[in-house]
């Protein structure tokens, strides 16, 4: 049994709303700065991102929790979702809810790309501190602002290519407005900008991804089962999602000029 999974709560009555250990959301800048600058000099490495959360946080996050997890619809959603990623990697039961709902969207999705929930568990984990884990109601809250991650990509439309990520992060904060979301999102549409293959909207693709998430109530407090048993569009309408014009008219504008929008941050070999 892994770390996660040990601490799923059976019902809302067993655990305490908010533990009082856990620690105050406060900002550090300066050491925010020193992990992007080392993920700077090395894209790949992922384990200067989660202090990069940590240190430019969702200040107002416990509140939200609170507040949430207090309403007669958050501890309804509670009771009935106590663990997102075992409702999300169960392709099985969601194959059998009707063709063209969002559930067989997701699944598609997650199996063309080779991802699952639990996967992304598994890789963040290996970056969170042990004292970082907290057996209270608010995990909950926290851990479905992760698990819904891959399900915002298919609502959205943005892809996983490099300006989809930028563009999901820019959605995200406007949904969970850690100002780590915000500051990766346009630093890296600023790395994307330096590929000078031709000019694409790359800043204004991310900018309307932000406005598109204030548009959305927030994903972490909506009921999962009920969206991913509507029809794809259905749901997409319920939540006030719009077309990504400008990220559509990105990619367009890449592939007319024969660059492939997934490929587009990929090392450049240089020749013998």
């Amino acid at each position: 049994m892994n770390m996660q999974s040990a601490i799923v709560p059976a019902a809302a009555d067993e655990l305490p709303l908010m533990l009082p250990t856990r620690p105050a959301m406060r900002y550090d800048f300066g050491r925010a700065w020193r992990h992007f600058k080392n993920l700077v000099k090395d894209k790949e490495n992922t384990a200067e991102v989660a202090p990069i959360f940590e240190s430019l946080p969702w200040t107002g996050a416990y509140e939200a929790a609170k507040k949430f997890l207090m309403s007669e619809r958050g501890k309804a959603i509670y009771a009935s979702e106590p663990c997102l990623v075992e409702i999300l990697d169960d392709h099985g039961s969601l194959r059998k809810l009707p063709a063209g709902s969002l559930a067989h969207v997701y699944c598609d999705f997650m199996e063309r790309e080779g991802l699952s929930a639990q996967g992304l568990v598994d890789e963040l984990n290996k970056y969170r501190p042990a004292d970082m884990y907290f057996n209270d109601q608010v995990d909950w809250y926290f851990r479905r602002m992760r698990d819904t991650h891959d399900l915002l990509h298919v609502l959205t439309g943005f892809g996983r290519d490099a300006l989809g990520e930028q563009c999901v992060l820019a959605f995200t904060y406007s949904q969970q407005p850690a100002l780590a979301h915000l500051f990766l999102g346009y630093a890296g549409a600023v790395e994307i900008a330096k590929h000078k293959t031709v000019k694409v909207p790359v800043f204004r693709a991310v900018r309307e991804a932000q406005k598109l998430g204030k548009v959305c109530p927030r994903l972490v407090e909506m009921p999962i089962r009920e969206l991913l048993a509507m029809q794809y569009e259905d749901a997409r309408r319920h939540l006030g999602m719009s077309e990504p014009r400008y990220y559509r008219q990105a990619h367009a504008m890449w592939r007319a000029a024969g660059v492939d929008p997934y490929d587009l941050m990929a090392p450049v070999q240089k020749a013998a």
